[in-house]
């Protein structure tokens, strides 16, 4: 089995060059994705970090690179009508000549003050699964893949309309009970899983960088075999794809290294 592995981009920067130098490593190194997030700004007030948009940063990395599949993780549906993120998705698709991933969500708990500030209604959790319907209905027109992202038990009626779904964080274990519940409607569809790392040349480097910061408990840290060890667990449990969201995001340097993981994930 061909397993892919796919990066997120930094998003909560002022300059789009830094994404764009990070989607270009990643595609130097041999890896299969890129992906952007879609907020308005991360963090909580006086402390809000800069967003790019989602939708203009997609189009920005598909024209600056040539090869590496470029995608959301995930667009939110309440954000945009279900027609107006379907043309955007097309057109990113032409932008990029074929390599689109459109992932698409419901927002959760954290997407409230966003919307809210900006004057859009964060609704209901039956509103905002109704607007992610619509939106994968509407993105099913085109011909690229559509994931459904989101906790299982929420969504996993919408997958069988889509070709996929993404879980992200959580271990393991949780991922696989995740899928088992997915594959119930959706026998046939991609399972992708997300998380956050921190990772270097080696496992020393890697815990070098880990003793700088404050990290989460499901940050999996290492060097590429360490990190390949960590992932398979994802991988035995269903994952065709792992996406990876570095600690330090703007650094193209990690692209490298996880091109290794994604070599070593092949043995």
């Amino acid at each position: 089995m061909t397993v892919r592995v796919g990066l997120t981009l930094p998003s909560f920067v002022e300059d789009p060059d830094i994404p764009i130098a990070v989607a270009r490593a990643a595609e130097d190194a041999g890896l299969d994705a890129v992906f952007v997030y879609d907020h308005l700004w991360r963090g909580n007030p006086p402390n809000r970090r800069p967003a790019l948009e989602c939708v203009a940063l997609l189009g920005a990395v598909a024209a600056e690179t040539t090869r590496i599949r470029v995608g959301t993780l995930v667009a939110r549906a309440t954000l945009r009508p279900a027609a107006t993120l379907a043309n955007a998705f097309f057109t990113a698709q032409r932008v990029s000549g074929g390599r689109l991933i459109a992932g698409i969500g419901s927002g959760d708990s954290q997407s409230r003050a966003e919307n809210e500030a900006f004057g859009l209604p964060f609704g209901t959790m039956v509103d905002r699964v109704a607007a992610l319907h619509d939106a994968v209905r509407a993105a099913r027109e085109g011909d690229f893949p559509v994931w459904v992202g989101g906790h299982a038990a929420q969504v996993r009626e919408i997958v069988p309309l889509a070709d996929g779904w993404n879980g992200w964080g959580g271990d393991a274990e949780r991922f696989g009970s995740d899928v088992a519940l997915v594959r119930e409607l959706a026998p046939d569809a991609t399972m992708t899983w997300g998380g956050l790392t921190l990772t270097g040349a080696d496992d020393a480097a890697a815990l070098a960088k880990a003793e700088t910061r404050s990290l989460d408990d499901d940050v999996l840290v290492g060097g590429p075999a360490h990190l390949a060890e960590q992932l398979r667990r994802f991988v035995d449990r269903g994952a065709d794809w792992v996406i990876l969201g570095p600690v330090d995001s703007t650094n193209p340097d990690n692209a490298a290294p996880l091109g290794e993981v994604r070599v070593l994930l092949q043995r």
